[in-house]
C-alpha cells in the first residue's frame, strides 16, 4: 500500500521537478562570461523605480513604495496596487488589476484582458 501511494506521488512530482531543472539551467550563466552573470541576476531586489518594456510595444515605470507599487501606465495613467497579500513583495493587486515581479520580469494582468508581459 505504502509503495503504491510512493509511486504515485513520483509520477506527480516528476513533471515538476524535470522542469525545475531544465529552468535552472536554462538561466544558468555560461562559464567564465562574467558580463553575462552580472546582467542574468534574477535575484536583483525590485528598484525603488524602474522602468519596463512590454511585450506590446508600450513601456510603464513601476515604483516601489515597499508595502505597495505605483504603476504609470503607457497612457499615463497612475494607479497604486498594495501587496497581495499584505507580507510579501512581488504579488501586487486589487479588485481585477494585478502585477507579479519576478526578478527582471513582470506580469502585468488588467482586468478583461490578456496579461501582459514586461522586463527591465
Amino acid at each position: 500500500m505504502a509503495l503504491r501511494r510512493t509511486f504515485r506521488v513520483t509520477l506527480a512530482l516528476l513533471p515538476l521537478l524535470i522542469t525545475a531543472a531544465c529552468v535552472s539551467q536554462t538561466n544558468a550563466p555560461k562559464a567564465g562570461n562574467t558580463a553575462a552573470a552580472a546582467t542574468t541576476d534574477l535575484t536583483a531586489p525590485q528598484p525603488r523605480t524602474a522602468t519596463y518594456n512590454c511585450a506590446d510595444g508600450g513601456r510603464m515605470t513601476i515604483e516601489n513604495l515597499g508595502t505597495s507599487v505605483r504603476v504609470l501606465g503607457p497612457d499615463g495613467v497612475s494607479q497604486d496596487l498594495p501587496a497581495s497579500p499584505a507580507n510579501q513583495n512581488s504579488r501586487f493587486g486589487e479588485a481585477h488589476d494585478a502585477i507579479v515581479i519576478d526578478g527582471r520580469d513582470a506580469l502585468v494582468m488588467k482586468g478583461g484582458k490578456t496579461p501582459l508581459t514586461c522586463t527591465r
